[in-house]
């Protein structure tokens, strides 16, 4: 897993890089959670529509403890494409959440596969910052570990768009 330096977490149902500047301790006692959080991209990317790229994700964000998923849908019309982030957080916007805990991101690149291949792309960063909060986390799916545990990255939303636009 090709990644920033970071501590590594391990649970019965994962491998997480913790990133920093995330403190190990905000995040040690969420792993099982985020782990069910990625299940769930996990399975939305399995349902995702990319006939053109063939690149499919998934997404599950996690507001006020309830999980919302999305996956990608293509079009012959790139520009009319819906990536899975936006989908799973217009689902939470429509149930009347405005307030993103996590988010967890699986893609179909190769198992191991640099954050940069696997990480939201820049629209998708600007929708997440509309809805994060000062502690939102972000977690990357980096596929499974040789014994089957999820491995992937923790962290703050705020490392992934640091200069984020806001408007005033």
């Amino acid at each position: 897993m090709t990644s920033p330096d970071g501590i590594t977490r391990t649970g019965p149902g994962g491998i997480w890089l913790i990133i920093a500047p995330l403190a190990v301790e905000t995040v040690a006692d969420r792993l099982a959670d985020f782990e069910a959080l990625v299940r769930g991209a996990r399975e939305a990317r399995a349902k995702a529509h990319a006939p053109y790229s063939r690149f499919q994700v998934g997404a599950a964000v996690l507001a006020e403890g309830r999980t919302f998923v999305g996956c990608n849908v293509e079009n012959a019309s790139y520009g009319a494409t819906l990536c899975a982030e936006r989908n799973a957080i217009a689902s939470a916007v429509a149930a009347g959440y405005r307030r993103l805990d996590v988010v967890a991101v699986s893609t179909s690149a190769m198992s191991g596969a640099s954050m940069d291949q696997r990480s939201p792309c820049g629209v998708c960063r600007q929708v997440i910052s509309e809805f994060a909060k000062e502690d939102t986390l972000v977690l990357l799916d980096a596929g499974d570990a040789e014994d089957g545990r999820i491995q992937g990255e923790i962290l703050a939303f705020d490392s992934l768009l640091p200069w984020r636009f806001r408007l005033g």
